[in-house]
């Protein structure tokens, strides 16, 4: 199981020497409260644990007696953990761990520190301004398929629909419940309280709009110029890109680019609405379970738009970026690619025609391997099985 990487990379960093805070983060409900109890169980560190989530207006001097009860435990043990959740709802967190942490290297008090955070672009601006060279990210994904097969015995289809999110998994037989946990208890609160009560917002309501569009043309190229022609009061394409950029920062919505040679064409382009988690896509769409599968246009959009959340999650804490390709009428789903390797990849599934866009993206990188990952059978040797692929790694192919 996946999780159990992330536990144990977690676990044998807190059992080195004191070197760097260890910071967690990831988008609601991956289980990053469940990977910390799990060490926090089997570690024989002393430790204060607490949840910033609802701490009293100094959240500074709380942050400080709580380092404070960890300085005690060190005085008994020689060393202890100071465990903090939702960082990033204290103000000015970043540089009070700062001081804290820098205090206790000069009067060599053994104090080891792990934060977590479900907001990563607070979460990562406080590391970047305060705490460079102090920390170490462990970045947390939302479960993959393997995952979702072996704990709750999903079939390739539920996967397909019902996405990943292990909190309503049980759910899924009641598919109206199912659907207003997706909206109520993790759509709605990553908007409201990891986005909007965290981060200057002047038209929560374009946001909320731009979640929603996103959600339903996720695996789709729409240009920014339509999306203003479907959003109320949507302002201009910075403000669309800036917001796109807040969703894709809490693990629920990307913008991917086009790839190319040039950096400014990059930043130019099309987005490709891409969600983390293809349950944020069928729980805005009318269409249940069994209605989807017998619709071949949406059940290949569902199945395209799970390719891109296996790729996009896959990339978390790499050096490896993803986005399409596509000119005129050529056009290539996914390309993965880094430094060294690019590789691109076609969705073959219900619904769907497909031109040359794979032969014309060869013809124009040379270098590149390509696949098609495919629903049906398919003897041709560059194609991967869906749920082959979806099992998989998908950097093993570069």
């Amino acid at each position: 199981m996946e999780r159990s990487r992330y536990t144990e990379t977690l676990r044998r960093r807190l059992k080195e020497k004191k070197r760097f805070i260890q910071v967690i983060a990831g988008p609601r409900q991956v289980g990053k409260s469940t990977i910390i109890a799990d060490v926090l169980s089997t570690i024989d560190i002393p430790y204060v644990s607490e949840s910033a989530d609802d701490i009293p207006v100094s959240g500074e001097a709380w942050l400080k007696g709580l380092w404070d009860r960890a300085r005690d435990l060190t005085r008994h043990y020689g060393e202890a953990l100071v465990v903090v959740d939702e960082i990033q709802k204290i103000a000015n967190w970043s540089e009070t761990v700062k001081n804290l942490w820098d205090e206790d290297k000069r009067t060599a008090t053994n104090v080891k520190v792990l934060l977590s955070g479900s907001s990563r672009l607070l979460l990562m601006k406080g590391l970047s301004e305060s705490l460079q060279g102090r920390f170490e990210l462990i970045p947390i994904p939302h479960w993959s398929y393997a995952e979702m097969k072996d704990v709750f015995d999903f079939s390739l289809d539920e996967f397909i629909y019902f996405g990943s999110y292990p909190g309503p998994a049980e759910l899924i037989g009641d598919e109206k419940r199912w659907k207003a946990y997706i909206r109520d208890s993790i759509m709605e609160p990553s908007i409201t309280r990891d986005i909007i009560m965290l981060t200057p917002i002047q038209k929560p309501a374009l946001l909320r709009q731009l979640m929603e569009l996103g959600s339903y043309y996720s695996g789709q190229i729409l240009p920014f110029d339509h999306m203003l022609g479907q959003l109320s009061d949507a302002g201009n394409t910075t403000t669309l890109a800036y917001y796109l950029d807040l969703l894709k920062q809490s693990g629920l919505l990307a913008g991917l680019q086009k790839y190319s040679g040039s950096e400014v064409r990059k930043r130019a382009s099309s987005p490709k609405l891409q969600v983390f988690n293809n349950a944020l896509m069928s729980s805005r769409h009318p269409l249940d379970f069994s209605k989807a599968k017998e619709n071949d246009t949406f059940w290949g959009r569902l199945v395209e738009s799970a390719v891109g959340v296996h790729l996009i999650n896959s990339i978390a804490g790499e050096d490896v970026n993803l986005g399409y390709w596509r000119e005129k009428q050529d056009e290539v789903d996914f390309v993965l690619y880094n430094e060294y390797s690019t590789v691109a990849f076609e969705v073959k599934s219900g619904g769907r025609t497909y031109g040359k866009g794979m032969d014309t993206f060869l013809k124009r990188y040379p270098e590149s391997k390509v696949f098609s990952v495919s629903a049906k059978n398919d003897s041709n040797s560059s194609t991967i099985p869906l749920e082959e692929f979806l099992l998989g790694n998908p950097l093993s192919y570069l």
